[in-house]
């Protein structure tokens, strides 16, 4: 090497020595990730409630602005995040602070999760959104594609997804814990023991509560006065804002049966139901979902139970154990497998099969956490190490929100998921593509 060339690598050595801490590029550190010193910039929309929940998981990161439309529901986040900036209407949000973040967490009620979210993801910002993710099956398609063609993170909330309960259920199915699944039966206490169905809208028109913008908490609903019934807690059980309790539970407890056995789409759903009413969820319903044979799984129905109806008890279960509020089981040849609520871990059944049984090596990666995982693979840039992101979560809230087809219209819904169309109900077209208020739309 010449003395020129030795004295020009010195000085860039030394260079690196003094300076590098400062200014080596991203992608040099760790092959393409974010360094570990760096926090993710948040913004909250939705931060009563559930919202301050999601965020107090994401501390650790800047939480730098906060929007809700019931600042008085939103104190208590406000006070654990005092520099955050605070708003009422997240599209003013996106508009005047979209420099200073790059993620989204979204938990407000179910009608207004695609208008935010669709709105953040336009905006560049990764996407983290409670579940059910959609409050139509359009939603949930646009949602889905949105999010691939931009290449962000997204994650839906059902926080059972990241947990070890989920993967052992897949891991032992697949080594034929149980045989083939033939049935699967899953259920929830709600709604009546967290909201009530079955209403008519209220005649009295109470003036809404100060620190409440109603206008904004309807927001892409049609018009209606204020009344408890709906706000702040109630709202689930109503068409407008709602999806009842397959949005609130069925993506918890049918997650483990969407996961292991990779289903698809159902072909048809039908209801039982207690008499409906003209806005508001049956007080319970039975849905049966048929989903056709595969090359990995033969014909299959699922059965979805809620309201206080429970599924028939399994022959293979032990006489001391009891089906909780909230669970799933699978019928498979072999046996029953039983798994708790909020994807639960996996109780075989007989005891002879669980005694017999060796559990498979554990094949699936573990989660860090559900929060946590959308936090890195929005610092990796890694949409697909969000397990729940939209490419899981959001067929899979299409073929849930099929069963509330079947409810609502009070008939057997042949579905055609290729076309997003009930071959047999036009009439439903009115409820897989939705109508919003001026302000609130999904397109653009």
């Amino acid at each position: 090497m010449t003395g020129s060339l030795k004295r020009r690598r010195f000085l860039k050595l030394s260079a690196t020595a003094v300076f590098g801490f400062q200014f080596v590029p991203r992608h040099v550190i760790g092959q393409g990730q974010t360094p570990p010193s760096e926090k993710l910039n948040i913004a909250g929309i939705g931060v009563g409630g559930q919202g301050g929940g999601v965020l107090n998981d994401m501390k650790s990161e800047n939480i730098v602005a906060l929007c809700d439309v019931d600042w008085a529901r939103a104190a208590g986040t406000f006070k654990n995040f005092p520099k955050a900036e605070r708003f009422k209407d997240y599209r003013v949000l996106l508009d005047k602070r979209a420099n200073d973040f790059d993620a989204v967490m979204i938990a407000t009620p179910d009608h207004m999760h695609a208008p935010a979210t669709l709105a953040a993801l336009r905006a560049g910002k990764h996407v983290y959104v409670e579940k059910p993710m959609a409050h139509s099956i359009e939603e949930a398609r646009l949602m889905t594609k949105v999010a691939k063609e931009t290449g962000l993170v997204t994650q839906m909330g059902n926080n059972g997804h990241a947990g070890e309960g989920l993967r052992q259920t897949r891991e032992w199915l697949q080594a034929g814990a149980i045989g083939p699944v033939r049935e699967v039966h899953c259920w929830s206490d709600r709604p009546g023991t967290f909201w009530k169905q079955a209403l008519e809208r209220p005649k009295e028109t109470p003036p809404s509560p100060a620190d409440l913008d109603w206008d904004l908490w309807l927001g892409a609903a049609p018009a209606r006065p204020y009344h408890r019934v709906y706000c702040p807690s109630s709202w689930r059980g109503w068409f407008d804002f709602g999806t009842g309790a397959l949005g609130d539970m069925a993506v918890h407890n049918m997650d483990p049966a969407f996961y292991a056995l990779d289903l698809g789409a159902p072909v048809a759903a039908e209801a039982q139901t207690s008499p409906p009413a003209e806005e508001s969820y049956p007080a319970w319903q039975i849905l049966t979902y048929e989903f056709a044979a595969t090359a990995k799984n033969p014909a299959l129905k699922i059965y979805w139970h809620d309201g206080g109806k429970m599924p028939p008890r399994p022959k293979d279960l032990d006489d001391e154990t009891k089906l909780p509020d909230n669970g799933i089981y699978f019928t498979g040849e072999k046996g029953t497998m039983l798994c708790g609520g909020w994807s639960g871990a996996p109780k075989l059944f007989p005891k002879a099969l669980r005694e017999s049984f060796e559990p498979p090596a554990k094949t699936i990666p573990r989660s860090i956490g559900h929060r946590q995982e959308w936090i890195k693979a929005c610092k990796d840039k890694r949409p697909d190490d969000a397990k729940a992101g939209f490419a899981y979560s959001g067929p899979f809230t299409e073929a849930l929100l099929v069963g509330n087809l079947a409810s609502r219209l009070q008939k057997r819904i042949e579905w055609d998921a290729s076309q997003m169309k009930a071959r047999n109900a036009p009439e439903a077209e009115a409820l897989i593509r939705k109508k919003y208020r001026a302000g609130f739309g999904i397109h653009g």
